[in-house]
């Protein structure tokens, strides 16, 4: 069987994200925690030393992507011939490395990327498959299908195997995104290559992402302002420079104005929220990348006032799930 290694990101981790990463740990090999927090905490670090886990700082340098690429960097030092990549609100089974490491094990090519079948928590619904090759791709539903290989554009990186072969041939994730969307450009980046991306039916992880709240049939994550922006902003343009393969690049926009219109609906902090959608949305156009700091600092000084809830910067990008009922 092929070696591997798990990169698994914090920030700010309470107990129950701990216990996450002690799942990681007993059940996979070469655990790697990097730490995205702002300071460092020698204690958490010697406890998660003793239980057989590298640690390594990075003080949120190239937000998660910066986190992913320091984590695949030691593992491919090391040899790994697969790298799988962990949220500390990523909740796995005990079976899940060796699940996803039989379905590597078939991948008769030496580079690609897995994902397993993804249960949004709050939500009670199964992210879809968007399958490649058409104009525009018709999404699949997954809550049946319990076995099997199913070609996708993207995967969300969270729980997702990718072969050291697909990452040297890729190369590192996009760290001038920071945060949303790498996932998701990643995946297009692969497939534009030739490289497949597939979700691997027969595992389930359980994820959240944001504090969701349903309301009817829709919903909405309160996600901060800042991380509103880059949502909106890495939406339009990774939709756009992949618009010669799919004919997607429309979508940001209004991936953007969805974002915006259940901010008004839901939400408080409605003016920060809105203003940095907004933004995002024209930076994204103009193909302006980089931290929301270095770019606009005093509007990035102003949404950033809502920090209080949902701004952690340790989830996985949002990604289309299936409409609550």
């Amino acid at each position: 069987m092929k070696s591997y290694g798990v990169i698994f990101v914090l920030y700010h981790p309470n107990e129950a994200f701990l216990r996450n990463l002690e799942k990681a740990a007993a059940a996979g090999k070469n655990v790697v925690a990097i730490d995205n927090s702002p300071w460092p905490d020698p204690a958490l670090y010697e406890l998660l030393q003793r239980q057989g886990s590298t640690v390594l700082h990075n003080a949120n340098r190239g937000g998660l992507a910066g986190a992913y690429n320091r984590g695949a960097e030691l593992l491919l030092e090391r040899g790994c011939e697969v790298i799988f990549l962990l949220d500390q609100d990523s909740d796995i089974g005990a079976d899940f490395f060796d699940a996803m490491m039989r379905a590597c094990e078939q991948e008769q090519g030496g580079a690609f990327i897995l994902g397993p079948k993804i249960y949004e928590i709050h939500l009670e619904k199964f992210m879809v498959v968007m399958p490649p090759g058409r104009r525009w791709p018709k999404p699949q539903k997954m809550h049946e299908p319990t076995a099997g290989l199913f070609d996708t554009l993207f995967v969300i990186s969270s729980g997702s195997a990718i072969s050291a072969q697909a990452y040297r041939r890729l190369g590192a994730f996009r760290e001038d995104f920071f945060i949303e969307y790498i996932d998701i450009e990643y995946g297009l980046r692969a497939n534009a290559q030739g490289i497949p991306v597939r979700m691997n039916a027969a595992v389930t992880m359980r994820q959240t992402t944001g504090q969701i709240e349903r309301h009817g049939r829709l919903f909405t994550t309160h996600h901060a302002a800042w991380r509103r922006y880059y949502g909106a902003r890495n939406g339009v343009f990774t939709l756009r420079l992949y618009r010669k393969q799919w004919a997607l690049h429309w979508l940001g926009g209004l991936l953007a104005l969805h974002q915006a219109f259940n901010v008004l609906l839901f939400e408080p902090q409605k003016l920060r929220k809105v203003l940095a959608v907004a933004c995002g949305y024209i930076d994204g156009r103009l193909g302006r990348l980089g931290t929301f700091e270095s770019l606009h600092p005093r509007i990035a000084a102003f949404c950033k006032q809502d920090r209080m809830r949902g701004g952690a910067p340790a989830g996985a990008s949002v990604v289309a799930t299936e409409r609550a009922p």
